[in-house]
């Protein structure tokens, strides 16, 4: 149930995320508000290391090197959703970043990729998938 709640949250902060994002971009431009969005997740994330980390640094050398492009892509994620978002709109351009995670998210599983446990991506879920493209069609369609 914690799971479930959890990626409700992160669901609702995204799409507010890139909300704000977009609109503190359109006044001092996506780069710009780029380097806030990373540098204030750091100072934040700094700061909740020192009280409750639990890891440790030193680990790193045993981590798949690829795996630490994570922060190269929170730039490539935090770009791309605030020109969608100024391009079609908040609801269309989040519906099609859903569709998105959700393609990219069956390909990992289908494949065990990055480490992940190979979870079979059948019939129903490809439907699942249709559906909701068929969805977003209907959403944007002018009448």
């Amino acid at each position: 149930m914690l799971g479930i709640i959890f990626s409700i949250l992160a669901g609702i902060c995204m799409s507010v995320q890139g909300v704000f994002n977009t609109r503190v971009g359109e006044k001092i431009g996506i780069w710009e508000t780029n380097v806030i969005v990373q540098g204030t997740a750091f100072l934040l994330t700094f700061i909740i290391v020192l009280f409750l980390g639990d890891g440790s640094f030193k680990n790193l050398k045993h981590t798949n090197k690829l795996y630490l492009l994570g922060g190269a892509l929170g730039v490539i994620i935090t770009f791309t959703v605030m020109k969608g978002i100024s391009s079609l709109g908040p609801t269309y351009s989040i519906a099609t970043i859903l569709i998105a995670q959700l393609t990219a998210a069956a390909l990992i599983d289908a494949f065990g990729l990055f480490g992940s446990e190979q979870i079979s991506f059948g019939a129903t879920k490809i439907c699942g998938v249709i559906i909701m493209i068929i969805g977003i069609v209907i959403f944007k369609w002018k009448s």
